[in-house]
């Protein structure tokens, strides 16, 4: 089995969550995006965040606006609509119920005496 694999998918998993709760904090340019994953030991392309972004607009859980930039072509800044509000508030409550979830089951096979095993007499 390969590790990296896996590890790939895990952070695959939860990528989408993870850019819409930088949006929501406020509007957005993608490269400040990539700059944020990256600090936070996440890191994505270009390549794969733009057809992400754009699939998340179709949606309707984004919006951008183009503002002009003095060093180039304009820019793309992405917010989130109220209906992407209401789509990352389910997230947010499916991923605290899942991190919950595998922490006690983590938590339970660090420890065994945390939780009763029906297997063991």
């Amino acid at each position: 089995m390969d590790i990296q694999n896996t590890q790939s998918q895990m952070r695959k998993g939860v990528l989408e969550f993870c850019i819409l709760s930088i949006i929501r904090q406020g509007e957005v340019y993608p490269s400040d995006i990539v700059d944020r994953m990256k600090t936070a030991n996440l890191h994505i392309l270009e390549g794969t965040l733009y057809p992400l972004l754009t699939r998340l607009k179709n949606a309707g859980l984004l919006t951008y606006r183009w503002v002009e930039s003095n060093s180039g072509p304009p820019r793309k800044y992405f917010v989130m609509t109220d209906k992407g509000l209401e789509f990352y508030g389910e997230l947010e409550r499916t991923w605290q119920e899942l991190a919950d979830a595998v922490h006690t089951l983590t938590q339970s096979a660090i420890d065994p005496t945390s939780e009763p095993n029906p297997s063991q007499p």
